[in-house]
């Protein structure tokens, strides 16, 4: 007859679980840590967030685009002020979106971005702008929302986009529900 070893199979149990709740928890810290990841390093096209512009100011210029998207069907209406627009490389500049909530009643909206070359993301500093933030709209309210930005000179010393003529900078507009 054999004998069960009830001190190894509870071990083993144990760290059977604490290896499942350690990866429901590495599974709930993706997102954030993905997130934080791009912000830091650019990748993905996701723009740096800059608290002010410290950098050389070039003669260079380049041409940002700006694109908006927003669900098929959608109450909201979600667009650039202005589709482009030529800045100088390192100077602070100011673009405008503008969203109108077309329903009769309050809608919480929340808007993600991207900046497309993706390898023009790591100089694309935003000092202030309205992404990752919930912004409440009243019923058939219409807002403007800045987006303080600037391309730094650093973009010049990159030899694989080093003569960039054009970046988008894009905006998708989520219903929060």
């Amino acid at each position: 007859m054999r004998t069960v070893n009830y001190n190894k199979t509870n071990k083993q149990a144990f760290f059977l679980i604490l290896f499942a709740f350690a990866m429901l928890a590495m599974s709930y810290a993706a997102v954030p840590l993905y997130k934080i990841f791009c912000q830091v390093t650019g990748f993905g096209g996701t723009p740096q967030l800059s608290d002010e512009n410290n950098g050389e100011i070039i003669k260079d210029k380049i041409n940002v685009r700006f694109d908006s998207t927003i669900e098929k069907g959608s109450v909201i209406l979600f667009e650039p002020e202005k589709k482009t627009i030529n800045v100088q490389i390192g100077e602070n500049n100011l673009a405008f979106y503008k969203a109108r909530n077309n329903s009769n009643k309050p809608i919480t909206t929340m808007s993600v971005f991207n900046v497309t070359p993706l390898q023009a993301g790591k100089y694309f500093n935003k000092i202030e702008c309205f992404c990752f933030e919930e912004q409440l709209l009243s019923a058939n309210e219409e807002v403007s929302m800045p987006v303080s930005f600037f391309i730094d000179a650093a973009i010049k010393d990159d030899k694989f986009i080093k003569d960039l003529k054009e970046i988008t900078l894009s905006y998708t507009m989520y219903i929060r529900k």
